[in-house]
């Protein structure tokens, strides 16, 4: 009877044992790989929440720069012997949480904020909206919550 092929200390040659080393380096890379699809992935929702808030506040600064003074329907504190109707933005934060509601995400929880820097939504003052947004993270992974803030402004032409 001839003894099986040992090495000194009695283990299996070297050659039977890397099958297990290159399935637990295999198992090791894919998590590796898979966690970082997932963080891409992630990353790319907080770069199109940031997109969804930017073009909304752009939105709302299209909408208040047509509806100073001399529209039908102004919007803003007004100015000089003009009152407007909606002299808190409304119809401002309105259209921007209207232009957000397609993105999917939830406008409730958007802090919207609109401001005319010169008090007046006459011609050619400005007007700045701001907005405000909780993000929680998709997939989660130890990421945590952010606010994601984006404004725009412009002068009122109407």
């Amino acid at each position: 009877m001839i003894p099986k092929a040992t090495n000194r200390i009695g283990l299996a040659p070297a050659r039977k044992r890397a099958g297990g080393q290159a399935q637990v380096e295999f198992l090791l890379s894919v998590l590796f790989v898979i966690l970082l699809i997932f963080g891409i992935l992630e990353l790319i929702l907080l770069v199109y929440t940031y997109n969804v808030l930017a073009d909304s506040a752009k939105e709302g600064v299209r909408y208040g720069i047509v509806h100073g003074t001399n529209s039908a329907t102004c919007s803003g504190p007004g100015g000089g012997s003009v009152s407007c109707a909606d002299t808190g933005a409304t119809n401002v934060q309105t259209a921007v949480t209207n232009y957000a509601r397609y993105s999917l995400h939830d406008t409730t929880q958007m802090t919207v904020t609109v401001s005319y820097p010169d008090s007046s939504s006459a011609v050619p003052s400005r007007v700045q909206v701001q907005i405000s947004y909780p993000y929680q993270p998709f997939f989660g992974l130890g990421w945590p919550s952010v606010t994601v803030r984006a404004a725009a402004a412009g002068r009122i032409v109407f």
